[in-house]
């Protein structure tokens, strides 16, 4: 059976805030701009995710949809999805990781792969915060 790919998107709407604790207000504003506004600002995101397998012999899927989107929707649209980022997931607390659009693809990265049954590869997180700004992560980092 051939390899193909599947993607699958989710949407959800969330807010966050980039900010340092650590730095300075002036240096806040200077490094963020209005992304650092105290309080926070909102995205309708569309979460792409990419998985890549052998197609069943039975089934001709590479994935079965129920499971893909049950990964999905709960690490996914249940962690984000009407959310302020930075209160609602402790990764991203301030002091923490800075909840861009590519630490949120890393993240998510993260998340599912670890879900995904034998035999189906994690290909690609894309986070798409505006529709003409948009983060991908394909797992290239070996020192992760």
């Amino acid at each position: 059976m051939p390899t193909v790919r599947l993607t699958r998107v989710v949407v959800f709407s969330a807010a966050h805030r980039y900010f340092r604790p650590d730095w300075t207000p002036e240096r806040n504003i200077e490094a963020f701009g209005a992304c650092g506004n105290e309080h926070g600002h909102g995205h309708s995101y569309e979460c792409h995710v990419t998985v890549s397998g052998s197609m069943d012999d039975e089934t001709a899927m590479v994935i079965d949809l129920p499971t893909l989107d049950t990964i999905l929707q709960e690490e996914v649209t249940d962690r984000f999805d009407h959310r302020h980022i930075n209160y609602d997931v402790p990764e991203f607390a301030f002091g923490k990781q800075i909840p861009t659009g590519e630490a949120l693809a890393v993240y998510i990265w993260d998340r599912v792969a670890s879900r995904l049954p034998d035999g189906v590869r994690l290909e690609c997180v894309r986070v798409q915060e505006q529709p003409h700004l948009h983060a991908e992560y394909r797992g290239e980092d070996p020192d992760r």
